[in-house]
């Protein structure tokens, strides 16, 4: 039985593989509300607080989870792209939470430890098939049954992942459960004080070597009558033959939760943990350009945010823009730690607490791989510009008001010139603010 602890909060942040918001039913938006296809995060979010304005910072796995794990914009350290390992000598919230007395147990897709794996070079080293050594787990470390590159080790059912002393642990049964059933494990062990347990899965991303969604073997059936989102209506990818699988994938991540959660509740830990449900970013369905995500449209940018336990309580929904950069400050500020000053997000507890006072006014993107661009998103539009020879150009311009669904793009449209040029002085200031970078975004508009 689990050590009960009353003083510090735990934290369990439980973390999705590109799952768009309106897979969340508690949103009320399709194609998760037609099916309340998640009652366990829905009863997280009627006891805590839901953000209906989250936003990744970076809309590709690796790098944002080396935002989630350093608190800070992947491209200033080293991670705008897949297949980078995180720095040496840069804090992670593991070592905070290390050093203020907490346990660290992650479980699942790590994607921050092999670095150019696949051009190799001088400072290459690959571990996507291979465990993870000790210092290169982010400091992760009283348990550790991960993966660098899941989709690697294991598909939908079956595969391996690596334990603590590196021994291979093979399953034979649906990947997300088995993760599922590591976290149970860890929740029931005996311990020290207080813990943070990161659960990573990798659904309801495609499993790379089939280009699918693996979903739980006759589940795909419950779902294949969706509300089609109004982003992909009448669109080309290939959301028609996905939608059902991906529902599944997300079907299962809810059924699990609901397992962690009583686990909590039977160890007498839920009351005094903190429980976050996030994902790295959205998904598109190949609707925007050639893959899945990549882009400043809100179906890659979009994803869920419900948080519950001490500081998020009430059922509260909060209207404002968040984004994932902000999720570090506040699982410190929720252990007591002080926010390092270098840290860009805001903790969400003012949020939490108030709903009406936002904490930001923008969120600022970095856009790599299908692309290299940089964004803001504010609530009332969307400006992106793209690098091209070195320069940033003006490329996409959306009224996410008028135009939710981001089907009309304004760029090169004369009468809205003037809402360009108040967009592209903001993205301009956000990319000195963030990145100490001077530029001048270039516009091919004739006004």
């Amino acid at each position: 039985m689990a050590l009960k602890n009353q003083g510090r909060p735990n934290i369990v942040f439980l973390f999705s593989d590109q799952q768009r918001y309106d897979t969340v039913s508690c949103y009320g938006a399709s194609p998760g509300a037609g099916f309340a296809l998640t009652p366990n995060i829905d009863l997280l979010a009627a006891e805590g607080v839901r953000f209906d304005l989250a936003m990744t910072c970076q809309p590709v796995c690796g790098p944002a989870r080396a935002c989630l794990q350093t608190g800070l914009y992947p491209e200033g350290i080293g991670c705008p792209v897949n297949d980078r390992a995180l720095p040496r000598g840069i804090p992670t919230i593991a070592d905070y939470l290390n050093g203020a007395g907490y346990e660290t147990a992650y479980v699942g897709k790590w994607h921050l430890a092999s670095h150019r794996s696949f051009g190799g070079g001088p400072d290459s080293f690959d571990c996507r098939t291979k465990p993870v050594p000790p210092e290169r787990r982010g400091g992760w470390r009283d348990y550790w049954m991960a993966a660098d590159v899941l989709e690697f080790t294991s598909h939908g059912y079956g595969g391996f992942v690596y334990d603590g002393d590196g021994r291979r642990v093979d399953f034979d049964g649906y990947r997300a459960d088995f993760l599922a059933d590591c976290a149970i494990g860890y929740i029931r062990r005996e311990k020290r004080g207080p813990f943070c347990l990161f659960v990573s899965w990798l659904e309801p991303h495609y499993q790379n070597d089939r280009e699918h969604c693996e979903a739980p073997e006759g589940w795909r059936e419950n779902y294949e009558d969706f509300a089609v989102p109004g982003d992909l209506e009448g669109t080309g990818g290939d959301w028609r033959e996905e939608m059902p699988d991906y529902l599944a994938c997300c079907r299962s991540l809810d059924v699990n939760v609901g397992r962690i959660v009583s686990t909590l509740k039977e160890a007498g830990l839920y009351e005094n943990t903190l429980i976050v449900y996030t994902s790295d970013h959205g998904c598109h369905f190949r609707t925007r350009n050639g893959e899945y995500k990549r882009s400043p449209h809100d179906a890659s940018l979009h994803v869920p945010l419900v948080i519950r336990g001490p500081g998020f309580e009430g059922g509260k929904a909060v209207n404002r823009l968040t984004s994932l950069i902000d999720l570090p400050p506040t699982l410190l500020r929720a252990a007591g730690i002080s926010i390092p000053d270098a840290f860009p997000g805001f903790p969400l507890q003012s949020l939490a607490k108030d709903p009406e006072v936002p904490v930001r006014e923008e969120v600022y993107v970095q856009i790599s791989e299908a692309g290299d661009g940089r964004a803001i998103r504010t609530e009332g539009h969307t400006y992106c510009a793209m690098f091209d020879g070195g320069d940033l150009r003006e490329a996409y311009v959306y009224d996410n008001l008028a135009d939710p669904y981001q089907r009309r793009n304004l760029a090169e449209l004369p009468e809205y010139a003037n809402l360009r040029a108040e967009l592209r002085r903001r993205l301009e200031a956000a990319v000195l603010r963030e990145e100490g970078k001077r530029v001048k975004i270039l516009t091919d508009s004739k006004e």
